[in-house]
């Protein structure tokens, strides 16, 4: 399984970014293989609008199949739920903490967003 982990650098000892639109990485790890690959997101970071879109379709493209992030817009949430890409909150600590969270069921899945949309 393919997740996609926000991040504020580009490896697995940096926190995860508690944004998800204009979170500065995307970390990408799959859990069969543990492949991990860093997608820069700097194309969102000063958008004026969209950004949580865009991430989310970013973030399909990139094949992920669920998200690990610290808040998610109702725009973004959305999309990736569109996508059939599950999103899961972690509060803070490292790209890592978050994966072990992840694999051993720790994450609670969010079924809605859980921020406001900056446009809403």
């Amino acid at each position: 399984m393919k997740i996609a982990i926000t991040a504020t650098g580009k490896d697995m000892s940096n926190n995860v970014d508690p944004r998800f639109g204009r979170a500065r990485y995307f970390i990408v790890v799959d859990t069969d293989t543990n492949e991990v690959a860093a997608h820069d997101n700097a194309q969102n970071l000063n958008a004026a609008q969209g950004a949580g879109i865009q991430a989310g379709e970013k973030v399909a493209r990139l094949g992920a199949q669920a998200v690990v992030t610290g808040n998610v817009g109702p725009k973004a949430f959305r999309i990736l739920n569109a996508a059939g890409i599950k999103v899961y909150l972690s509060g803070t600590g490292t790209v890592a903490d978050a994966i072990r969270k992840f694999k051993a069921g720790e994450l609670k899945e969010a079924s809605v967003a859980n921020v406001e949309g900056h446009w809403a």
